[in-house]
Order: structure tokens, then C-alpha cells, then sequence
């Protein structure tokens, strides 16, 4: 399977339609259907239903899809890492949880590229158990994880920020008038709560043996902005990291009584060839913390 054809294939699958993807990729519509007969004929499956004004993907074209745009990825960062070897260049990928030590390491970011402006930085914004496998599968170069995370087989930097947990409440709830909330408090209302394992034992340990399994649990969410629209139309109280704003109007912050705090890492995995321009900026922020 060349990545030619994987291109061809992932052109039309965005597309939908055969004429469309022809002109973007400049062959002829009788080349591009025939690469995509001959890739099927290599598969032994069929990857799209056709019709005469667009073609739609079968289950097995689904999943193509997803793999061929994670291989194309992989080739291009591949491909980008090799380019201008005199002068640093290249993509340094990361992906970034909901956290204000981004506010920190985009100000690296910036300085960084004022040092070396071919530097290109791609974000991807995920949780920490969807960033760690995109690095397990060479996506990303490393990743700005909120904790608790497991990272064995990972080198990390301690981030210098720590945040704290609070209940998103709609204002005109009773909660929003309180200055913080306590577990008692929270039994009550129905709870919007991380969909991360690891954050959800945190969470029950804060709660303690007595109150959690009285918990009523609405939703699990992974980001933040479509828990903080559920809040705000009535679906429960969301507990989530204090961003120092509301992410909604109408909405309010309590914190956490007894206080409770996450930290963030910048983590990477220890047997990994990285780039240049990966291990540069690596380097950039050990000296910035160190300074």
C-alpha cells in the first residue's frame, strides 16, 4: 500500500465526491477511480458506497479513513523533521489538557521561535489519556498532561503552576452563593464529572467512603466547554480545574472545600528518537526553568 494511494483514498473520503478530489489532487477522475478500485481489490473489502452525485464510506472505509489520516500525518511530520538541516526547522507537536500553565508554555513557544523562526508548533487540545496515545503512536512529540497521570515510561518536567478544583454552578443555583462547597453540599445536585479514570478515583477520594456512593452522576465529559453548556442548561454541576474565568455566562466558581489541587507535566517518552527542533526546544525550557 503506497502512500500515494493513501492519499488519493483520504482526499476522496473527505471530499465525498470522486470529481471534487480529482481537481484537488490534479489527476484525471478515471486514474483517481481506478487507484481507489485497485486499493479495494488489494484490501479484499469494499470502502465506499457509490452514487452518481456522492460516494459515502462502508464501515471498513471508516476505518481506513482513520488509520490513513494518522499514517499521512506521521509521513509529513517525517518529512518536515528531515527539511533545512543547517538551520533549525522543523514541527514540534504537543498536546495540551485544559490548563493554565498553557498561558506558560506558550510564552516558551514564543520565545523559542524568536530564537528559531522556522520552527513550526502544532497543538492538539486532548485530555491526557488521549495525548499519551497519540505519542505511543509517534503523533505527537510530547504532551502538557494535567495530573493524576501514570507516566512510567515517560520523562517529565514538573510544571511551576498548580490549579485548583471547583463546582461550575449556574449563578442562580444556592451553590453559587456559598464561598466554597463541600462534599455534603454536592450530594444533592445531580454531578458532571470527568470521563478519566484516574481523575475519577481523585474524585472519590476527595469525596470520602461515606459521601461517594450517594453521588448521582449526570454525564462524564473529557473538556471542559461542552460540560460548562451543560451546566448551563440544567443538566447538574460540573466539577472541574478553577481557569481563573468562567467559561460560560451565567455560570459561577466555588472551590473545593477541603481544598483540593492538580498539577501538570510536560512529558515525553524516554525511548523515542526525537528531532532537532524537538530536542532545541526541550532544551529551551529546561534552561528557562532553571533560570
Amino acid at each position: 500500500m503506497e502512500l500515494r494511494v493513501l492519499r488519493y483514498f483520504y482526499t476522496v473520503a473527505r471530499e465525498e465526491n470522486i470529481t471534487r478530489a480529482a481537481q484537488l489532487l490534479h489527476v484525471t477522475q478515471p486514474t483517481l477511480s481506478r487507484q481507489l478500485m485497485q486499493l479495494e481489490e488489494e484490501l479484499g473489502t469494499v470502502l465506499f458506497h457509490r452514487s452518481s452525485h456522492r460516494i459515502v464510506l462502508t464501515e471498513d472505509g471508516i476505518l481506513l479513513k482513520r488509520r490513513a489520516q494518522e499514517l499521512l500525518e506521521l509521513a509529513d511530520r517525517t518529512r518536515k523533521g528531515f527539511q533545512s538541516r543547517e538551520e533549525l526547522a522543523g514541527e514540534v507537536a504537543i498536546g495540551c489538557g485544559e490548563t493554565c500553565n498553557m498561558a506558560y508554555l506558550s510564552d516558551l513557544m514564543a520565545s523559542f521561535r524568536q530564537e528559531h523562526p522556522l520552527v513550526q508548533f502544532r497543538i492538539y487540545s486532548a485530555t491526557a489519556d488521549e495525548a499519551k496515545d497519540r505519542m505511543e503512536n509517534g503523533l505527537l512529540d510530547m504532551g502538557l498532561l494535567m495530573s493524576p497521570v501514570d507516566l512510567p515510561r515517560y520523562h517529565t518536567i514538573p510544571m511551576p503552576h498548580r490549579e485548583r478544583w471547583c463546582a461550575l454552578v449556574r449563578e442562580d443555583c444556592p451553590l453559587a452563593a456559598l464561598p466554597c462547597v463541600t462534599q455534603e453540599d454536592l450530594l444533592p445536585y445531580p454531578l458532571l464529572l470527568s470521563w478519566r479514570e484516574q481523575v475519577l478515583e481523585m474524585l472519590g477520594s476527595w469525596f470520602g467512603e461515606e459521601h461517594f456512593p450517594r453521588v448521582r452522576v449526570a454525564a462524564r465529559f473529557n473538556l471542559i466547554n461542552n460540560a460548562a453548556v451543560m451546566v448551563h442548561g440544567g443538566m447538574g454541576v460540573a466539577l472541574t480545574l478553577d481557569r481563573g474565568f468562567v467559561p460560560h455566562p451565567g455560570l459561577r466558581q466555588a472551590p473545593l472545600s477541603p481544598a483540593l489541587e492538580s498539577g501538570a507535566v510536560l512529558a515525553w517518552k524516554k525511548e523515542q528518537a526525537r528531532s532537532r527542533a524537538v530536542e532545541g526546544f526541550l532544551a529551551h525550557i529546561r534552561n528557562a526553568l532553571e533560570a
